[in-house]
C-alpha cells in the first residue's frame, strides 16, 4: 500500500510536536515518522504542502534543514487526529507514535490548541488584493518566472474564501485581464490528485494549473 497522505501528514506533525524542540533536523524527523515500506522522498509533497499552509517552517542549517512547527500546524494536527477516518497504517503501532499520541491527549485534556484567526475575504476587491499579494510572494520566493500554480494560491488563502468563490473570482480576474489562467502539467513532485483538485477546471477550458499576471 502506498503512502496515505492525510494520515502521513498527521503522523509527521504529531512527531514534530512530540519532539518538544523548537526545531528538529528534517532527517531526524523522517527517521521517527517513516515506516519500513516508506521512503524519505515520499514525504516531499507533504513538506511542501505544510510549508505553503504555514503549518511548518524550514530553515537551512549547514548541509541539512531544520523543521519548526507553527500555530497553524497545531490546528492541522488537531483536525487530523479528530478526523474519524484517521488511523495508523499496518497492524503494529510504534511506541514512538503511541507515546506521542498519549502525550497529545494528556495535554489536550488541560489546554486548548489556540485557533489562528484570519480575516475572511468577503468581496471581490478584497480577494483581488489578497490573491495578488500571494501571487507576488510565491513568485518571488520560489522563482516561478510568473507561472504560479493555482493550487498554491488557493492553499495560501486557505479558509478565508470558499472553494467556489475562489474559482469564480479567479475567473473574474482573468476576464478583467489581471491574470491569465493557463493549462500545462504540474512538476512530477507536485502532480497529485489533491493538487489537481485545488487547481481550476471549467467546462470550456478544462484544467487550468497556472496563473500568470498580465
Amino acid at each position: 500500500m502506498g503512502l496515505q497522505k492525510p494520515d502521513a501528514k498527521t503522523r509527521l506533525l504529531l512527531m514534530l510536536w512530540a519532539s518538544g524542540e523548537d526545531s528538529i533536523p528534517k532527517g531526524k524527523l523522517l527517521q521517527k515518522v517513516k515506516r519500513s515500506a516508506e521512503k524519505s522522498g515520499d514525504f516531499d509533497p507533504i513538506f511542501e504542502d505544510l510549508v505553503e499552509q504555514k503549518a511548518i517552517a524550514t530553515e537551512k542549517a549547514g548541509q541539512s534543514f531544520r523543521v519548526r512547527l507553527g500555530d497553524r500546524g497545531l490546528n492541522i494536527l488537531q483536525d487530523g487526529l479528530n478526523d474519524a477516518s484517521f488511523s495508523f497504517p499496518g497492524s503494529i503501532v510504534s511506541s514512538r507514535l503511541a507515546n506521542a499520541l498519549l502525550q497529545w491527549h494528556r495535554q489536550a485534556a488541560t489546554t486548548a490548541v489556540p485557533k489562528t484567526t484570519e480575516k475572511a475575504i468577503l468581496s471581490y476587491d478584497a480577494f483581488k488584493t489578497a490573491a495578488l499579494e500571494v501571487y507576488d510572494r510565491l513568485n518571488k520566493e520560489y522563482h516561478l518566472d510568473h507561472l504560479v500554480p493555482i493550487y498554491q494560491i488557493r492553499r495560501s488563502l486557505g479558509d478565508r474564501v470558499s472553494r467556489s468563490q475562489f474559482d469564480d473570482w479567479m475567473l473574474e480576474m482573468q476576464a478583467e485581464d489581471i491574470l491569465q489562467l493557463q493549462g500545462g502539467s504540474l512538476p512530477a513532485n507536485q502532480s497529485n490528485p489533491e493538487s489537481l483538485a485545488d487547481s481550476i477546471t471549467t467546462e470550456l477550458s478544462g484544467l487550468r494549473c497556472y496563473a500568470k499576471r498580465l
